[in-house]
Protein backbone atom coordinates (compact mmCIF):
# COMPACT_ATOMS: atom_id res chain seq x y z
CA UNK A 1 0.00 0.00 0.00
CA UNK A 2 1.00 3.63 -0.36
CA UNK A 3 1.24 6.09 2.55
CA UNK A 4 1.18 9.82 1.79
CA UNK A 5 2.74 12.29 4.22
CA UNK A 6 0.65 15.42 4.73
CA UNK A 7 1.40 18.61 6.61
CA UNK A 8 -1.10 20.24 8.94
CA UNK A 9 -2.63 23.39 7.45
CA UNK A 10 -5.02 26.01 8.78
CA UNK A 11 -6.48 26.37 5.30
CA UNK A 12 -5.62 30.05 4.95
CA UNK A 13 -5.82 29.67 1.18
CA UNK A 14 -9.45 28.50 1.37
CA UNK A 15 -10.88 29.85 4.63
CA UNK A 16 -9.20 33.24 4.92
CA UNK A 17 -12.57 34.97 4.51
CA UNK A 18 -14.00 33.16 7.53
CA UNK A 19 -10.89 33.97 9.59
CA UNK A 20 -11.10 37.63 8.54
CA UNK A 21 -14.80 37.74 9.42
CA UNK A 22 -14.11 36.27 12.87
CA UNK A 23 -11.24 38.73 13.38
CA UNK A 24 -13.51 41.68 12.62
CA UNK A 25 -16.13 40.43 15.07
CA UNK A 26 -13.57 39.93 17.84
CA UNK A 27 -11.75 43.24 17.33
CA UNK A 28 -14.78 45.48 17.05
CA UNK A 29 -16.65 43.45 19.66
CA UNK A 30 -13.91 44.36 22.12
CA UNK A 31 -13.53 47.91 20.81
CA UNK A 32 -17.21 48.95 20.82
CA UNK A 33 -19.14 46.12 22.46
CA UNK A 34 -22.26 48.10 23.36
CA UNK A 35 -22.95 49.16 19.76
CA UNK A 36 -21.26 46.53 17.61
CA UNK A 37 -22.44 43.47 19.53
CA UNK A 38 -26.13 44.32 19.26
CA UNK A 39 -28.99 42.83 17.28
CA UNK A 40 -29.63 46.18 15.62
CA UNK A 41 -26.15 46.01 14.07
CA UNK A 42 -26.75 42.44 12.92
CA UNK A 43 -30.08 43.40 11.33
CA UNK A 44 -28.53 46.46 9.71
CA UNK A 45 -25.67 44.50 8.12
CA UNK A 46 -27.93 41.65 7.02
CA UNK A 47 -30.52 43.86 5.33
CA UNK A 48 -28.13 46.40 3.82
CA UNK A 49 -26.04 43.71 2.09
CA UNK A 50 -28.90 41.60 0.72
CA UNK A 51 -29.22 43.62 -2.49
CA UNK A 52 -25.45 43.73 -3.02
CA UNK A 53 -25.38 39.96 -2.57
CA UNK A 54 -28.01 39.55 -5.29
CA UNK A 55 -26.08 41.86 -7.61
CA UNK A 56 -22.89 39.90 -6.91
CA UNK A 57 -24.67 36.67 -7.86
CA UNK A 58 -25.81 38.34 -11.08
CA UNK A 59 -22.22 39.34 -11.91
CA UNK A 60 -20.83 35.93 -10.90
CA UNK A 61 -22.88 33.84 -13.34
CA UNK A 62 -21.28 35.18 -16.55
CA UNK A 63 -17.89 35.32 -14.82
CA UNK A 64 -18.08 31.53 -14.44
CA UNK A 65 -17.89 31.38 -18.24
CA UNK A 66 -15.13 33.98 -18.43
CA UNK A 67 -17.53 36.77 -19.42
CA UNK A 68 -17.79 40.18 -17.75
CA UNK A 69 -21.07 42.01 -17.24
CA UNK A 70 -20.22 45.55 -16.20
CA UNK A 71 -23.75 46.71 -16.99
CA UNK A 72 -25.25 45.21 -13.83
CA UNK A 73 -24.82 48.49 -11.93
CA UNK A 74 -26.65 50.56 -14.53
CA UNK A 75 -29.19 47.79 -15.10
CA UNK A 76 -30.21 47.61 -11.44
CA UNK A 77 -30.50 51.39 -11.43
CA UNK A 78 -32.80 51.30 -14.46
CA UNK A 79 -34.92 48.57 -12.89
CA UNK A 80 -35.39 50.65 -9.76
CA UNK A 81 -36.49 53.72 -11.71
CA UNK A 82 -38.68 51.79 -14.14
CA UNK A 83 -40.68 49.85 -11.54
CA UNK A 84 -41.40 53.08 -9.67
CA UNK A 85 -42.28 55.08 -12.79
CA UNK A 86 -44.72 52.44 -13.98
CA UNK A 87 -46.60 52.62 -10.68
CA UNK A 88 -46.53 56.34 -9.96
CA UNK A 89 -46.64 57.83 -13.46
CA UNK A 90 -48.36 55.14 -15.52
CA UNK A 91 -50.53 54.00 -12.58
CA UNK A 92 -49.96 50.34 -13.32
CA UNK A 93 -50.56 47.46 -10.94
CA UNK A 94 -47.58 46.60 -8.71
CA UNK A 95 -47.16 43.04 -10.01
CA UNK A 96 -47.52 44.10 -13.64
CA UNK A 97 -44.86 46.74 -13.07
CA UNK A 98 -42.54 44.16 -11.53
CA UNK A 99 -43.00 41.75 -14.44
CA UNK A 100 -42.32 44.45 -17.04
CA UNK A 101 -39.27 45.67 -15.14
CA UNK A 102 -37.70 42.24 -14.75
CA UNK A 103 -38.45 41.47 -18.41
CA UNK A 104 -36.73 44.71 -19.44
CA UNK A 105 -33.60 43.91 -17.44
CA UNK A 106 -33.59 40.39 -18.87
CA UNK A 107 -33.86 41.88 -22.38
CA UNK A 108 -30.81 44.01 -21.68
CA UNK A 109 -28.92 40.85 -20.78
CA UNK A 110 -30.11 39.23 -23.99
CA UNK A 111 -28.89 42.21 -26.04
CA UNK A 112 -25.52 41.98 -24.33
CA UNK A 113 -25.39 38.31 -25.20
CA UNK A 114 -26.29 38.95 -28.82
CA UNK A 115 -23.48 41.46 -29.29
CA UNK A 116 -20.94 39.26 -27.48
CA UNK A 117 -21.85 35.95 -29.13
CA UNK A 118 -23.12 36.92 -32.58
CA UNK A 119 -21.17 40.10 -33.28
CA UNK A 120 -18.04 38.75 -31.52
CA UNK A 121 -17.35 41.87 -29.43
CA UNK A 122 -15.48 41.56 -26.14
CA UNK A 123 -17.89 41.40 -23.18
CA UNK A 124 -15.93 44.04 -21.27
CA UNK A 125 -16.49 46.57 -24.06
CA UNK A 126 -20.09 45.57 -24.73
CA UNK A 127 -21.33 45.75 -21.17
CA UNK A 128 -19.40 48.95 -20.43
CA UNK A 129 -21.02 50.56 -23.45
CA UNK A 130 -24.43 49.21 -22.44
CA UNK A 131 -24.01 50.76 -18.99
CA UNK A 132 -23.45 54.17 -20.62
CA UNK A 133 -26.49 53.74 -22.86
CA UNK A 134 -28.67 52.79 -19.89
CA UNK A 135 -27.47 55.87 -18.01
CA UNK A 136 -28.56 58.07 -20.90
CA UNK A 137 -31.94 56.33 -21.11
CA UNK A 138 -32.58 56.95 -17.41
CA UNK A 139 -31.99 60.68 -17.85
CA UNK A 140 -34.39 60.73 -20.81
CA UNK A 141 -37.11 58.79 -19.01
CA UNK A 142 -36.92 60.74 -15.74
CA UNK A 143 -36.00 64.11 -17.24
CA UNK A 144 -33.19 64.21 -14.71
CA UNK A 145 -35.50 64.25 -11.69
CA UNK A 146 -35.82 61.49 -9.13
CA UNK A 147 -39.33 59.97 -9.10
CA UNK A 148 -41.38 59.69 -5.94
CA UNK A 149 -41.76 56.18 -4.49
CA UNK A 150 -45.11 54.35 -4.43
CA UNK A 151 -47.00 54.68 -1.17
CA UNK A 152 -49.02 51.46 -1.15
CA UNK A 153 -48.66 49.14 1.82
CA UNK A 154 -48.21 46.11 -0.44
CA UNK A 155 -45.19 47.78 -2.07
CA UNK A 156 -43.59 48.53 1.29
CA UNK A 157 -44.29 45.07 2.69
CA UNK A 158 -42.66 43.47 -0.33
CA UNK A 159 -39.27 43.82 1.36
CA UNK A 160 -39.78 45.42 4.77
CA UNK A 161 -41.98 42.94 6.61
CA UNK A 162 -40.01 40.99 9.19
CA UNK A 163 -39.31 37.28 9.53
CA UNK A 164 -37.69 36.22 12.83
CA UNK A 165 -36.65 39.82 13.36
CA UNK A 166 -35.02 40.20 9.92
CA UNK A 167 -36.49 41.98 6.93
CA UNK A 168 -37.89 39.52 4.41
CA UNK A 169 -35.44 40.70 1.76
CA UNK A 170 -32.90 38.46 3.53
CA UNK A 171 -35.13 35.47 2.80
CA UNK A 172 -35.31 36.45 -0.88
CA UNK A 173 -31.51 36.62 -1.02
CA UNK A 174 -31.08 33.22 0.61
CA UNK A 175 -33.58 31.58 -1.75
CA UNK A 176 -31.91 33.16 -4.78
CA UNK A 177 -28.48 32.06 -3.56
CA UNK A 178 -29.68 28.49 -3.10
CA UNK A 179 -31.13 28.41 -6.61
CA UNK A 180 -27.94 29.78 -8.19
CA UNK A 181 -25.82 27.36 -6.10
CA UNK A 182 -27.90 24.39 -7.23
CA UNK A 183 -27.72 25.41 -10.89
CA UNK A 184 -23.95 25.95 -10.83
CA UNK A 185 -22.99 22.96 -8.70
CA UNK A 186 -25.56 20.29 -9.54
CA UNK A 187 -26.71 20.76 -13.13
CA UNK A 188 -25.06 20.33 -16.54
CA UNK A 189 -25.51 24.09 -17.09
CA UNK A 190 -23.13 24.84 -14.24
CA UNK A 191 -20.56 22.32 -15.50
CA UNK A 192 -20.72 23.84 -18.97
CA UNK A 193 -20.18 27.37 -17.63
CA UNK A 194 -17.15 26.34 -15.59
CA UNK A 195 -15.78 24.37 -18.52
CA UNK A 196 -16.10 27.40 -20.80
CA UNK A 197 -14.50 29.63 -18.20
CA UNK A 198 -11.61 27.21 -17.79
CA UNK A 199 -10.92 26.67 -21.50
CA UNK A 200 -13.52 27.70 -24.06
CA UNK A 201 -11.80 25.94 -26.95
CA UNK A 202 -11.48 22.66 -25.06
CA UNK A 203 -15.13 22.90 -24.05
CA UNK A 204 -16.12 23.49 -27.67
CA UNK A 205 -14.14 20.46 -28.79
CA UNK A 206 -15.87 18.44 -26.07
CA UNK A 207 -19.24 19.30 -27.60
CA UNK A 208 -20.33 22.25 -25.45
CA UNK A 209 -22.27 24.96 -27.29
CA UNK A 210 -20.11 27.81 -26.01
CA UNK A 211 -22.03 30.67 -27.58
CA UNK A 212 -25.36 29.41 -26.29
CA UNK A 213 -24.21 29.14 -22.68
CA UNK A 214 -22.40 32.48 -22.68
CA UNK A 215 -25.58 34.07 -24.02
CA UNK A 216 -27.71 32.36 -21.39
CA UNK A 217 -25.34 33.45 -18.62
CA UNK A 218 -25.79 37.09 -19.61
CA UNK A 219 -29.55 36.63 -19.79
CA UNK A 220 -29.52 35.12 -16.30
CA UNK A 221 -27.42 38.02 -15.08
CA UNK A 222 -29.96 40.49 -16.46
CA UNK A 223 -32.86 38.62 -14.85
CA UNK A 224 -31.30 38.57 -11.38
CA UNK A 225 -30.30 42.22 -11.73
CA UNK A 226 -33.90 43.13 -12.52
CA UNK A 227 -35.16 41.30 -9.44
CA UNK A 228 -32.54 43.03 -7.29
CA UNK A 229 -33.55 46.42 -8.70
CA UNK A 230 -37.21 45.87 -7.86
CA UNK A 231 -36.36 44.84 -4.31
CA UNK A 232 -34.03 47.81 -3.85
CA UNK A 233 -36.78 50.20 -4.91
CA UNK A 234 -39.14 48.69 -2.35
CA UNK A 235 -36.50 48.61 0.38
CA UNK A 236 -34.93 52.07 0.11
CA UNK A 237 -36.76 53.95 -2.64
CA UNK A 238 -35.68 55.03 -6.15
CA UNK A 239 -32.35 56.65 -6.89
CA UNK A 240 -30.65 57.83 -10.07
CA UNK A 241 -27.09 57.17 -8.97
CA UNK A 242 -26.87 54.20 -6.60
CA UNK A 243 -26.12 51.53 -9.22
CA UNK A 244 -22.56 52.63 -9.86
CA UNK A 245 -21.85 52.59 -6.14
CA UNK A 246 -22.90 48.92 -5.91
CA UNK A 247 -20.82 47.74 -8.88
CA UNK A 248 -17.42 47.74 -7.16
CA UNK A 249 -18.58 46.02 -3.92
CA UNK A 250 -20.34 43.34 -5.97
CA UNK A 251 -17.28 42.51 -8.07
CA UNK A 252 -15.00 42.73 -5.05
CA UNK A 253 -17.16 40.14 -3.27
CA UNK A 254 -17.20 37.84 -6.31
CA UNK A 255 -13.42 37.87 -6.77
CA UNK A 256 -12.72 37.60 -3.05
CA UNK A 257 -15.25 34.76 -2.86
CA UNK A 258 -13.45 32.96 -5.69
CA UNK A 259 -10.44 32.55 -3.38
CA UNK A 260 -12.55 30.83 -0.74
CA UNK A 261 -13.52 27.18 -0.22
CA UNK A 262 -13.12 25.62 -3.68
CA UNK A 263 -10.73 27.97 -5.46
CA UNK A 264 -13.13 29.20 -8.15
CA UNK A 265 -16.25 31.35 -8.42
CA UNK A 266 -18.83 29.96 -6.01
CA UNK A 267 -21.98 31.15 -4.27
CA UNK A 268 -21.06 30.46 -0.66
CA UNK A 269 -17.65 32.07 -1.00
CA UNK A 270 -19.28 35.17 -2.49
CA UNK A 271 -21.78 35.44 0.37
CA UNK A 272 -18.99 34.99 2.94
CA UNK A 273 -16.95 37.71 1.25
CA UNK A 274 -19.88 40.14 1.20
CA UNK A 275 -20.70 39.81 4.88
CA UNK A 276 -17.07 39.65 6.02
CA UNK A 277 -16.33 42.93 4.25
CA UNK A 278 -19.61 44.47 5.44
CA UNK A 279 -18.77 43.55 9.04
CA UNK A 280 -15.39 45.24 8.76
CA UNK A 281 -16.89 48.33 7.13
CA UNK A 282 -19.60 48.60 9.78
CA UNK A 283 -17.07 48.30 12.59
CA UNK A 284 -14.79 50.94 11.12
CA UNK A 285 -17.70 53.29 10.52
CA UNK A 286 -18.85 52.90 14.12
CA UNK A 287 -15.34 53.66 15.35
CA UNK A 288 -14.35 56.47 12.97
CA UNK A 289 -17.68 57.85 11.77
CA UNK A 290 -16.29 58.19 8.22
CA UNK A 291 -18.49 57.42 5.21
CA UNK A 292 -15.66 56.68 2.75
CA UNK A 293 -14.71 53.43 4.51
CA UNK A 294 -16.99 51.35 2.27
CA UNK A 295 -15.33 52.51 -0.97
CA UNK A 296 -11.87 52.02 0.50
CA UNK A 297 -12.58 48.50 1.70
CA UNK A 298 -14.19 47.48 -1.59
CA UNK A 299 -11.24 48.71 -3.63
CA UNK A 300 -8.68 47.06 -1.38
CA UNK A 301 -10.67 43.81 -1.38
CA UNK A 302 -10.91 43.73 -5.19
CA UNK A 303 -7.19 44.33 -5.72
CA UNK A 304 -6.22 42.00 -2.90
CA UNK A 305 -8.50 39.19 -4.07
CA UNK A 306 -7.18 39.25 -7.63
CA UNK A 307 -3.58 39.42 -6.38
CA UNK A 308 -4.18 36.56 -3.92
CA UNK A 309 -5.79 34.38 -6.60
CA UNK A 310 -2.81 34.94 -8.89
CA UNK A 311 -0.33 34.22 -6.10
CA UNK A 312 -2.10 31.00 -5.14
CA UNK A 313 -2.22 29.81 -8.73
CA UNK A 314 1.53 30.36 -9.09
CA UNK A 315 2.22 28.74 -5.72
CA UNK A 316 0.21 25.64 -6.60
CA UNK A 317 1.90 25.35 -9.99
CA UNK A 318 5.33 25.46 -8.33
CA UNK A 319 4.43 23.22 -5.35
CA UNK A 320 6.80 20.25 -5.04
CA UNK A 321 5.43 16.77 -5.31
CA UNK A 322 4.19 15.16 -2.12
CA UNK A 323 6.49 12.54 -0.66
CA UNK A 324 5.01 9.09 -0.41
CA UNK A 325 6.29 5.70 0.55
CA UNK A 326 5.22 2.35 -0.82
CA UNK A 327 4.99 -0.35 1.81
CA UNK A 328 5.26 -3.91 0.51
CA UNK A 329 5.68 -7.09 2.58
CA UNK A 330 8.63 -9.32 1.82
CA UNK A 331 7.83 -12.06 -0.62
CA UNK A 332 9.41 -14.72 1.59
CA UNK A 333 7.35 -13.71 4.62
CA UNK A 334 4.04 -15.57 4.49
CA UNK A 335 2.94 -14.38 7.93
CA UNK A 336 3.87 -10.71 7.35
CA UNK A 337 6.03 -10.55 10.52
CA UNK A 338 9.23 -9.35 8.91
CA UNK A 339 10.11 -5.74 8.14
CA UNK A 340 8.56 -4.24 5.01
CA UNK A 341 10.49 -3.07 2.01
CA UNK A 342 10.15 0.74 1.76
CA UNK A 343 10.62 2.35 -1.64
CA UNK A 344 10.22 6.08 -2.20
CA UNK A 345 7.81 7.41 -4.79
CA UNK A 346 6.26 10.75 -5.71
CA UNK A 347 2.76 11.97 -6.32
CA UNK A 348 2.10 15.18 -8.17
CA UNK A 349 -0.50 17.70 -7.11
CA UNK A 350 -3.06 19.04 -9.56
CA UNK A 351 -3.67 22.81 -9.33
CA UNK A 352 -6.62 23.73 -7.14
CA UNK A 353 -7.92 26.10 -9.77
CA UNK A 354 -8.32 23.36 -12.35
CA UNK A 355 -11.44 21.26 -12.21
CA UNK A 356 -11.28 17.52 -12.68
CA UNK A 357 -11.99 15.98 -16.02
CA UNK A 358 -15.52 15.06 -14.99
CA UNK A 359 -16.20 18.70 -14.08
CA UNK A 360 -14.61 20.55 -16.98
CA UNK A 361 -15.25 18.17 -19.85
CA UNK A 362 -18.95 17.42 -19.78
CA UNK A 363 -20.28 14.10 -20.91
CA UNK A 364 -22.10 14.31 -24.22
CA UNK A 365 -24.73 11.94 -22.87
CA UNK A 366 -25.67 14.46 -20.11
CA UNK A 367 -26.83 17.06 -22.60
Amino acid sequence: MTLTTRRFSLGMDRFSGLYLWALFIIVFGIWTPDIFLSMSTVHSIASAQAIIAMLALAAMIPLCSGTFDLSVGANINLATILVVQLQTVQHMNMWASIVITVATSTLIGAVNGFVVVVLKVQSLIVTLGMATIIGALMVIVTNGSQPLPPTSEAWTNLTQRTVFGFQIVIVYMIVLALVVWWVLEHTPAGRYLFAIGGNAEAARLAGVQVGKWVWLSLIGSGFITGVAGVLYASLTGPSLTFGGALLLPAFAAVFLGSTQLVGRFNVLGTIIAIYALATGVKGLQLVTGEVWINSLMSGVALIGAVAFAGWRQRAVAQRPAASTVSVEPRADDRRGASSPIITPSTESYAPLEQATTSETVPDRRSR
